[in-house]
């Protein structure tokens, strides 16, 4: 999990001006996350990829269902062997028909043929197994379909938090803002009465333009969030931008972490299903080795006229086959079956793994976030009351200037710096609630 430093924050995004000739938008974290799972393209992807496993899978009806082909054929031939052939099945043969002059050299004949086919599987156990894999494929799909789904509520409320928070920091700097130029314009009529030199003066004015440089920042880094909320939602962001309904809180819901890890974890189920779906191709390349049964029929209508059925007749039969060696091909492929279905096995277990030791890591950083919101709630406090203090000093004429604006700067870096702490704690506890759906 990824944390946001305090520094991007409010430094490392391009200057603009927020809500300027842009239309704001009220939202809830309720509505949003609806709104993505019928809008989200990496879901709209992740649907997709099961709808195709879904198809494979319906594919494999063939193994049970017949298949039934029709065609007409039309010919002109002066092939000694067809031109018999054709007659025959027409049913016009005559005595003078055998004439071995005519049976040498015939005459064009034409010939149209129009035939039903029928194939119909009985015993194919390859085929069974491969029925087998392709369900839990798809089975598989669907439950990484569900766990996306899962993640993207996660990045929607994490998105969430990151907009509200930069709302947050907005706001906490206009205030820092009208503090300085407050303690501006003090600093400047303390100048005019010559209580203050002109250092002091010009130590302010920077410090006022760190401040604004920095609210610029802040409101640039509301419109980057915006924008990536509207991608996460699949909206048009252009000439709007997002406003949280709820603000970002400054204190947290302290929840117990050491959690474990769901048995019913959908991620981990598509990794079983998925294994699952290696071993029944691993089965099937085996049984290949084993006959097939299968049945297969035909109506046939023959004629020298176009569609014409003067002639009918039918066959009908079964075929068992038996592929006693096909070159090495049936041994390479169970081969290769054999090495997915084990190198699936070792990914399933390697992943199962990495997901326990992502919950360990996960349950400390939500005891040490907690720590930290308790920290940087405490600065905060003792960084509200020595700038009180300080300033009371300053316009008595006890304290340096330099010293009120360091005192001005680190209270307001700290109330930042609980309000990313906060976001930290936050994310963390949603992270955890993910990991152990």
């Amino acid at each position: 999990m990824r944390k946001i430093n305090f520094i991007i924050i409010i430094g490392t995004l391009s200057i603009s001006t927020l809500g300027f000739g842009q239309d704001t938008l009220t939202i809830s974290k309720k509505d949003i996350v609806q709104k993505a799972n019928d809008k989200n393209l990496q879901l709209q992807i992740a649907n997709q990829a099961f709808k195709s496993a879904q198809a494979d899978y319906r594919q494999s009806n063939a193994l049970f269902l017949p298949s039934i082909t029709a065609s007409h054929t039309a010919i002109s031939t002066t092939n000694p062997l067809m031109a018999f052939g054709s007659k025959l099945n027409q049913e016009v043969l005559t005595a003078s028909d055998f004439n071995p002059a005519l049976l040498n050299n015939p005459s064009a004949t034409q010939n149209y043929a129009t035939k039903i086919e029928v194939l119909q599987p009985l015993i194919n156990v390859d085929g069974l197994y491969g029925r087998q894999a392709a369900k839990s494929k798809m089975e598989a799909f669907q439950l990484q379909t569900e766990r996306t789904g899962e993640y993207l509520a996660l990045e929607v409320n994490k998105s969430f938090m990151q907009l509200q928070l930069a709302y947050k920091a907005v706001k906490v700097l206009e205030k820092a803002n009208a503090t300085a130029d407050a303690n501006l314009k003090l600093i400047e009529n303390y100048f005019k009465q010559g209580i203050l030199q002109k250092t002091d003066v010009l130590s302010v004015q920077v410090r006022v333009g760190e401040i604004k440089n920095q609210l610029q920042y802040a409101k640039s880094n509301v419109q980057n969030a915006s924008d990536y909320l509207a991608f996460l939602l699949n909206e048009d962001n252009t000439n709007k931008i997002y406003k949280p309904l709820e603000e970002l809180d400054n204190t947290i819901a302290i929840s117990s972490s050491n959690a474990i890890i769901s048995g019913n974890r959908k991620d981990l189920l598509a990794m079983d299903k998925s294994s699952e779906a290696y071993a029944k191709m691993y089965q099937s390349s085996k049984m290949n080795f084993l006959p097939s049964l299968n049945a297969f029929g035909s109506y046939e209508m023959y004629d020298d006229k176009l569609f014409g059925t003067n002639a009918q007749g039918y066959l009908v039969g079964a075929q068992l086959s038996w592929k006693v060696f096909d070159g090495y091909k049936s041994i390479g492929k169970m081969e290769k079956a054999k090495a997915e279905y084990q190198k699936a096995e070792v990914e399933n277990q390697q992943y199962k793994s990495q997901s326990q030791l992502e919950l360990n890591k996960t349950n400390r950083q939500l005891k040490d976030a907690e720590n930290k919101v308790n920290l940087e709630k405490l600065a905060l406090q003792q960084s509200q009351e020595a700038y009180r203090i300080r300033s009371n000093r300053f316009t008595q004429g006890l304290e340096k200037t330099t010293d009120l604006l360091q005192a001005e700067t680190q209270m307001f870096q700290k109330e930042l710096k609980l309000l990313q702490a906060v976001f930290e704690y936050d994310f963390t506890q949603e992270y955890l609630q993910f990991l152990t759906k």
